[in-house]
């Protein structure tokens, strides 16, 4: 197995290559390619120069190196109101885990999520939250994760409604 390293911002493309894998993994259908993509590169550049980043990415590169074979994202929502199993409401929430088909079965995402794991414990965080691939689940319940009894639901809003170009929106999110 390769070794587990911190994702840097030129890893960028090779995150949201393996991103659009593990959409199409979940939803049975390709990811078509698309302005998603432009954007999350973007994000992902910004996000993984930031000095005390609040996201993090641990990859595991593919023999050679032009590639990685894996990775796992993750973010600390900071803006939460903690309760009194955890005052700090501190959440980590995974929402990458994928590892590329000609590299799986070798224990790369899960080296990648123990490396996120790790590190969302360094940063005070005391609950982690994802969404399970059916294919995912084994090694999420190996590494201590549990289904819960949460109700989660969601609300989608129209693309052409929602979505905000970069750069577009000033400091000032107020409607």
């Amino acid at each position: 197995m390769g070794e587990v390293r911190r994702a840097v911002p030129s890893d960028a493309d090779e995150l949201v290559r393996l991103r659009g894998l593990m959409l199409a993994g979940m939803s049975g259908v390709p990811t078509p390619p698309g302005r998603w993509q432009d954007v999350a590169r973007d994000n992902l550049r910004a996000w993984l120069a930031e000095p005390d980043p609040w996201l993090a990415a641990f990859v595991v590169d593919a023999p050679g190196g032009a590639s990685l074979a894996a990775c796992a994202v993750g973010t600390v929502e900071r803006r939460r109101l903690g309760g009194p199993d955890d005052p700090s409401g501190l959440v980590g929430y995974v929402f990458n885990v994928s590892t590329d088909p000609a590299y799986r079965r070798r224990g790369h995402s899960r080296a990648c999520l123990t490396a996120l794991l790790a590190w969302f414990r360094h940063r005070g965080v005391r609950r982690v939250d994802l969404r399970a691939s059916a294919a995912g689940r084994p090694l999420y319940r190996a590494l201590g994760f549990r289904e819960t009894a949460d109700p989660a639901m969601r609300l989608t809003f129209p693309a052409e409604e929602s979505f905000i170009p970069l750069g577009e929106t000033g400091n000032d999110l107020s409607v």
